[in-house]
């Protein structure tokens, strides 16, 4: 039954691509301040040891997320704020920029671009300099909505087509990077287990993408 799910959605998928009518991207912009320009470029230079102008990134990888709960408007408001909250403590030790995303994922499948793909976003401790993060409204209590993984896919081929995306992974996934060229990170020790967005939506998504070819390890 499931592999006969999966083969729907696959066929749902092409339709959309073929008619261009389903998939749209909202801009819903956060404010990326003077101070959070600021801050990432701190950032890139204190964590990725990228000294640049502008905080601008060269995607090659897609890493999927979900919020673990909330909605996107008051996941927006959050991403919004320049700082982390205080209790955050583990992350505001590394850096005060508060994490974000370049999209975030609603549960009814709508797309809604939070910055520019190629401007940075902390999302995935040792990639940020290179990954578009894409949120999903969601947790391990709420699993992942149908709509949610079409939707992931027809995003993922929008940006495959415009950047040289290389890697789809999800942020449960990052670790198995640590050791590779792509790893950037100073610190070794800064480092979080993740479980999101689970093993069966990515699935599921990777299904959809499957002739992209796109690598889940280095």
């Amino acid at each position: 039954m499931r592999k006969l799910i999966c083969i729907l959605f696959l066929l749902i998928l092409n339709v959309a691509n073929a008619q261009n009518s389903e998939f749209k991207i909202i801009n819903k912009p956060i404010n990326y301040s003077q101070e959070r320009i600021r801050l990432s470029l701190e950032y890139l230079k204190n964590h990725h040891q990228i000294v640049q102008n502008a905080p601008t990134i060269s995607p090659k990888m897609i890493v999927l997320h979900y919020t673990a709960g909330g909605t996107v408007e008051t996941n927006y408001k959050y991403f919004n704020k320049t700082n982390l909250e205080s209790a955050r403590n583990t992350l505001k030790k590394q850096s005060t920029l508060n994490v974000s995303s370049q999209y975030i994922v609603d549960r009814d499948g709508t797309i809604y671009q939070l910055m520019e793909p190629n401007m940075f976003a902390r999302h995935t401790i040792g990639l940020n300099y290179c990954a578009i993060g894409i949120e999903n409204i969601g947790s391990k209590q709420q699993p992942l909505t149908e709509k949610q993984i079409v939707s992931n896919a027809q995003l993922i081929r929008f940006l495959t087509k415009k950047y040289n995306i290389e890697y789809l992974i999800g942020h449960s996934e990052y670790g198995i990077f640590r050791n590779s060229k792509l790893w950037k990170e100073t610190d070794p020790n800064y480092f979080t287990a993740k479980e999101d967005p689970g093993k069966d939506f990515m699935s599921k998504v990777r299904l959809l993408v499957t002739d992209l070819h796109l690598k889940d390890k280095p």
